[in-house]
């Protein structure tokens, strides 16, 4: 009898320590916490500034390969990108968007892409752009930019406009 017990306890503990497992993946609290540095106060102050309002921003997560626009505090697009690969790192701060071209020839060592689809330059050679060269969104795989599907890099595209602040963080 007391066999059968300890089995259902110990069936009933793994189901319950699965749950807080799944609850702690869902909710992101096995997310490695940034340490303070200036730059990362920096990112954070500008987060928390324009969530209270209602401008128009960008928000880029290399960490989680996240890109969500916001309208103030209010999320209204979300997508899955590819950012920089170790060897070619996407920087991380607060940036602004500088130049809109709807296609652009994008060249550097080891690559030269024509016809690069909705693109956004943020920081010199920086963008976020339309990828039709790949499907591996939620990989890092560029030189450096951040990679959007194409149609999602149309939606961002129309929604947002040379000054729209773009937040990169780990």
């Amino acid at each position: 009898m007391k066999t059968i017990r300890s089995k259902k306890w110990l069936r009933r503990s793994g189901t319950l320590l699965a749950g807080v497992a799944l609850a702690i993946t869902v909710f992101g609290f096995n997310t490695p916490v940034a340490h303070p540095t200036p730059q990362n106060e920096q990112i954070a102050s500008k987060m928390t500034a324009l969530q209270n309002t209602n401008q128009r921003w960008i928000q880029i997560d290399v960490s989680n390969q996240r890109l969500i626009a916001w309208e103030g505090g209010a999320q209204v697009y979300a997508v899955i990108v590819s950012t920089g690969k170790s060897a070619t790192p996407t920087r991380t701060g607060v940036f602004n968007i500088q130049t809109k071209l709807r296609r652009d020839r994008m060249r550097g060592p080891g690559y030269d892409v024509s016809n690069v689809p909705y693109t956004m330059y943020y920081q010199g050679g920086y963008a976020i752009h339309g990828t039709y060269w790949h499907n591996n969104f939620g990989t890092p795989m560029s030189h450096g930019c951040v990679n959007v599907a194409v149609d999602h890099a149309e939606w961002l595209y129309n929604w947002a406009s040379v000054g729209t602040p773009v937040v990169i963080h780990q």
